[in-house]
């Protein structure tokens, strides 16, 4: 019987490509008289280059994009500075994200989410996509002192839930550090689909989180049956 379903942030709940597409362009508006020098289309272009779809700490960065674009009178810092306290209100959820924790939660799944990244800044993102009331438990990499694929992090979270790794399930989009991680420790895989990767082996692909509760239904239902 599932009875819980643990959660992945950027790229499964919040479109980050979407999202850092429009922090990027009103970034540009806002800092414009310091970086009209650059067009708007080059500047988004190289900062999502060098962003490498998070992977890439942003105060590198922006070291690279004063550099390269010879800016002057803003720092790193500052720039950094502004991504902190600004990029919460570009944050663009994947379509059917409430609906479907609503649709959850009804049913009695209790839901957590395991995060990699900063513990504020992430914090901050969540309650910007406003869902934080949905999760008993939010663990987030920098705040727990692990982090994903450490099979750690995805047992305390369970721990925290207070179910068993056969009663649960992991969505996320990266094959390794989300799928193949909770798989190994007895969960189920859902893999949200991501055109950067083909042939993920999940339990379940999906490419709009409204297939979910259908998933969690359709376990518990053949469940039932079996007994």
């Amino acid at each position: 019987m599932i009875k819980a379903v643990v959660f992945d942030l950027d790229g499964t709940l919040l479109n980050r490509d979407a999202s850092l597409k429009l922090f990027i362009e009103k970034q540009y508006e806002r800092l414009n008289k310091w970086v009209n020098h650059v067009s708007k289309d080059k500047y988004t272009t190289r900062f999502i280059e060098l962003d490498n779809r998070g992977y890439v700490w942003k105060d590198k960065v922006y070291q690279q994009l004063i550099d390269e674009f010879d800016i002057t009178d803003l720092t790193w810092e500052e720039l950094l500075q502004d991504y902190i306290s600004q990029f919460q209100d570009s944050c663009v959820p994947f379509p059917n994200l409430i609906s479907m924790l609503e649709t959850l939660s009804e049913n009695n799944i209790v839901l957590g989410m395991i995060t990699n990244g900063k513990g504020q800044f992430q914090m901050d993102n969540i309650k910007a996509l406003g869902i934080e009331k949905y999760f008993k438990t939010i663990l987030i990499s920098e705040w727990e002192g692990m982090k994903k694929p450490e099979p750690q992090i995805f047992e305390k979270a369970l721990h925290n839930l207070n179910v068993l790794t056969s009663e649960s399930i992991f969505v996320g989009d990266h094959p390794e550090k989300d799928i193949q991680t909770s798989q190994n420790i007895g969960m189920k895989g859902i893999w949200k689909k991501d055109y950067q990767w083909d042939n993920v082996k999940a339990d379940f692909i999906v490419e709009d989180l409204k297939e979910i509760p259908l998933i969690v239904k359709e376990l518990n239902n053949q469940n039932i049956k079996s007994y």
